[in-house]
């Protein structure tokens, strides 16, 4: 866990250089929290957890910083239907699953998804960079109530 850890901090600290974003110590800081964050947690969810170590910051500085690593591609912005924007770490191929009753977000990977044929009226539009599909339903916690 420790290299992988360390990969992912050389990942941001090259990303950041290429891209000539500054490093400062608050967007270390929320990049380690997201980093570790394994629920697609939303800028508001973020800023509470940094706001433990660094109290001062503000909510603006975490979004307007989240907002940043998604432009630079350090992290992902999640789809969300009429919710608050989510972030995610996972920048491999993967997939969601959406809990339509408690919002839950679960990550999961299939081949055949990621190997999904688009429509040529979709490939008329633009370049496609990325695959991803996103199932809604009622996860089994919500299912068990």
């Amino acid at each position: 866990m420790k290299i992988e850890h360390e990969e992912i901090r050389k990942m941001f600290y090259d990303k950041c250089a290429d891209k000539r974003l500054k490093i400062t110590p608050q967007r270390s800081l929320i990049f380690d929290e997201l980093s570790k964050a394994t629920d697609h947690p939303t800028a508001d969810a973020i800023y509470k957890r940094v706001r433990k170590t660094l109290s001062n910051i503000s909510f603006d500085t975490v979004y307007r910083t989240l907002l940043s690593f998604t432009e630079i591609g350090i992290v992902n912005l999640v789809e969300g239907t009429g919710e608050q924007k989510r972030f995610e770490p996972n920048l491999h191929q993967h997939h969601h699953f959406r809990c339509i009753k408690c919002h839950t977000i679960y990550d999961f990977e299939n081949d055949a998804y990621n190997d999904i044929a688009v429509p040529k009226a979709v490939q008329k539009q633009g370049v496609i960079i990325n695959k991803r599909v996103v199932l809604e339903g009622i996860c089994s916690k919500c299912k068990g109530k």
